[in-house]
């Protein structure tokens, strides 16, 4: 294992000691801005595989880190009641909810698309109050040390926390939800230019 770097009880891999690190604006352009065109197919992409994971009618959704906005712009399209937060600074989408007490909103589904890696404490979704929980962040397949230390998902002081198809579900049980799937399809839109998954999906459902 790296230096300044551990695994829990879980599995879970993650930075022992970090250097402050600024989201705001700037950071969401130079991520998810520069996609153009992909930000409507990923948040299509998006919803169709919370809808097809859940396969029951939703009729609240919180999107937390919601960046640019272009998924909560898609989710307002057929859900009622869409809700985000975020740090960055950039406005919520319109007939969309800004949530800073979000721990404690009351919804169907909540979302985590490349944030929670970056939380001081992922294990925070132990306290919501949702039924479902969908995250994606980088597939760590830790082949080595040299493959982590190398790996350009790494990005130390940023990505905090480092999940796989293992680890996954130990995290979902302290957390007291259960997976119900899990996936990589969003390669299919953000590619791969390694023979191992690089962005993994999972849905989890309260227990």
């Amino acid at each position: 294992m790296l230096e300044n770097y551990n695994i829990n009880n879980d599995g879970l891999i993650y930075q022992v000691a970090k250097e402050d690190f600024t989201y705001d604006k700037t950071y969401v352009k130079e991520r998810y801005d520069t996609y153009g065109e992909l930000n409507t197919y990923m948040s299509n992409l998006r919803l169709g595989y919370i809808f097809g994971s859940i396969n029951e009618p939703i009729n609240s959704i919180l999107d937390v880190g919601y960046g640019n906005g272009s998924f909560l712009k898609t989710c307002k399209k057929i859900i009622p009641n869409c809700f985000g937060y975020d740090i960055t600074g950039y406005d919520i989408p319109d007939g969309c909810e800004f949530i800073k007490d979000w721990v404690n909103l009351k919804v169907d589904v909540i979302t985590f698309f490349d944030v929670l890696e970056h939380f001081e404490d992922p294990y925070v979704i132990k306290d919501l109050n949702a039924k479902y929980v969908i995250l994606s962040f980088p597939w760590c397949h830790y082949i080595s040390d040299e493959w982590f230390e190398n790996w350009k998902h790494r990005r130390p002081n940023e990505h905090l926390w480092f999940f796989n198809e293992k680890n996954i579900f130990n995290f979902a049980k302290s957390t007291g939800y259960e997976v119900i799937n899990y996936s990589n399809v969003e390669d299919t839109i953000r590619g791969n230019n390694s023979n191992n998954q690089n962005i993994l999906t999972v849905g989890l459902k309260k227990i």
